[in-house]
């Protein structure tokens, strides 16, 4: 796996701090990239960028260091990432039965695509390219401005 830039790791603070804002007095939690997640039955394990899980956390084993029921996964796309996350992974995610709401953001320009389980077999989608455009997540009941998804990224770094 590639490393993360430094526009990589600012988005991922950025959608951590604006969720765990407004999720601080309700029963969800808000994980940046540092919990491990397994995808079952296909024993796939992964470490996404955000996660959020609502109710009791639970894990694979009792050293908890690994978790089955996100209800809400993110993804900072890279050069190197972007078909996997968009492709494969997110074909190994929607598995997941816990599994509400899937967003990848691009870290390149302001691009997200939003992904929402309407049930088992369909979800529904949507994508986002104006920083005034704001993001609803209806499962945990919050919103992601894209303007504070993307805050302090400066996209004539080149980065």
């Amino acid at each position: 796996m590639a490393r993360a830039t430094h526009d990589h790791a600012l988005i991922v603070s950025n959608l951590v701090a604006a969720l765990s804002q407004q999720l601080k007095d309700r029963p969800c939690d808000v994980y940046a990239s540092n919990l491990r997640l397994r995808v079952t039955p296909i024993e796939f394990y992964t470490y996404p960028d955000v996660m959020v899980i609502c109710g009791e956390v639970q894990c694979e084993d009792s050293q908890e260091d690994t978790v089955l029921n996100p209800v809400v996964l993110i993804e900072v796309l890279s050069d190197a990432t972007q078909d996997y996350d968009r492709g494969q992974k997110f074909q190994h995610y929607r598995t997941l039965p816990s599994l509400k709401e899937y967003l990848t953001i691009a870290q390149d320009a302001p691009h997200v695509e939003h992904w929402i389980r309407q049930d088992q077999d369909r979800g529904s989608f949507a994508e986002f390219n104006n920083p005034s455009q704001t993001i609803q997540l209806p499962t945990i009941g919050c919103t992601l401005p894209m303007a504070e998804i993307y805050r302090k990224v400066d996209w004539t770094s080149g980065q």
